[in-house]
């Protein structure tokens, strides 16, 4: 009898080794460093509970306030917002090879040519990498060399143009720019209430307008994030200054803007500021989060891409600046700046809505989620 239960247990050792090992889910959180905090963090993510288990600190002092990992999950880039980087009279972006371990390991850093860089992303092939400059309204645009590293700027696409707001909009200020799956490279400008829109050009080796060129917003809007539904037929814009979000419908070649509808309760007197904006994994929702009245607003996606507002759920924190979603969809993130704090939701997979865990982790200034699952 012993011999057969040995022979079992040794068995289902053996048939467990075969099977896939789970997941191994991070989280990458960006901060504010001129309030203590060291730079880049790394958490494990418990994918059941929604806990964060401590891994990596890199140490990054310049405001690492935005991140963003490579389509083949190799590589992490990190802006530095800030007027002048070591050895840099601008701003910059940091490559890092993201290790086996998850650790971060430096390439080099580039400068952006602008003023405090808030936002970088990169193109669907991996070729191109784009930071937006806030302060100078501008983008800083590289190509990626073969170890995941920056060349030096290879172009600098300067906006131009004023908003409604005479404070808020009396100059350009780029604040984010995505890729479509197909390379058409978009920017939100929030001093100029624009979304402009660029494709590469290979003849030329530099980015020149879309045959739409650009697409007026609500005056006063301030477009600050944007997020794009599946099959990219739509975009939903998160305004900062009116508090809305825009839904941009794609007619033929160019994208209209369909409706803009308010983020918070229709009886919120107080300020708000719009911020970041996704969409569930599935396409049915979309969310954002609103600074002052600190909530992240759950919508309903109709059939015709218009949204309905279900529900504002409190971030518990203070100053929702970035929010992300668990790559399952089943946990939303919210990264609270001025309350240094993470909370974590779970999201109703039928209805979208929010129920908070109770989970949450102290950080100084965190505002940017990143989730690497592999």
């Amino acid at each position: 009898m012993k011999i057969i239960t040995q022979a079992i247990v040794l068995t289902a050792i053996l048939l467990g080794g075969c099977s896939p090992s789970p997941k191994d889910t991070l989280l990458y959180i960006g901060t504010y460093t001129d309030t203590g905090s060291e730079g880049i963090y790394c958490y494990q993510f418990n994918k059941e509970s929604g806990e964060m288990t401590p891994k990596f600190i890199t140490p990054h002092k310049e405001n690492p306030s935005f991140l963003t990992i490579s389509p083949d999950q190799k590589y992490l880039y990190a802006v530095s917002e800030v007027t002048e980087s070591p050895d840099f009279a601008s701003g910059s972006v940091s490559a890092y090879q993201i290790l086996d371990s998850g650790e971060l390991e430096k390439i080099n850093q580039q400068a952006t040519g602008g003023l405090h860089p808030c936002h970088v992303t990169v193109s669907p092939d991996g070729q191109f990498v784009v930071a937006s400059n806030y302060s100078s309204g501008s983008l800083s645009c590289f190509e990626r060399q073969a170890d995941g590293g920056l060349k030096e700027m290879m172009q600098l696409i300067q906006h131009a143009g004023t908003g409604a707001d005479s404070v808020r909009q009396s100059a350009p200020h780029a604040h984010s720019a995505l890729f479509t799956s197909k390379g058409l490279l978009i920017s939100a400008d929030l001093g100029t209430d624009q979304l402009d829109f660029y494709h590469y050009d290979e003849r030329g080796k530099e980015f020149q307008p879309a045959e739409q060129a650009s697409l007026e917003m609500n005056p006063g809007a301030g477009p600050r994030h944007f997020a794009f539904s599946p099959d990219e037929q739509f975009i939903y814009v998160a305004n900062e200054l009116d508090a809305t979000i825009s839904v941009l419908k794609k007619e033929g070649a160019k994208y209209e803007l369909l409706e803009s509808i308010s983020s918070v309760p229709a009886d919120f007197s107080g300020v708000n500021y719009g911020a970041d904006v996704h969409l569930s994994p599935n396409g049915r929702f979309v969310y954002c989060s609103n600074r002052g009245h600190n909530s992240i607003a759950v919508f309903e996606r109709l059939d015709d891409g218009r949204i309905r507002l279900l529900q504002t759920e409190s971030v518990r924190g203070d100053w929702p600046r970035n929010f992300t979603l668990s790559p399952d969809g089943r946990f939303l993130l919210v990264a609270n700046q001025k309350s240094n704090n993470i909370t974590v939701f779970w999201v109703d997979q039928k209805t979208g809505l929010l129920t908070y865990t109770g989970n949450q982790l102290e950080l100084m200034a965190p505002v940017c989620l990143q989730f690497l699952e592999r």
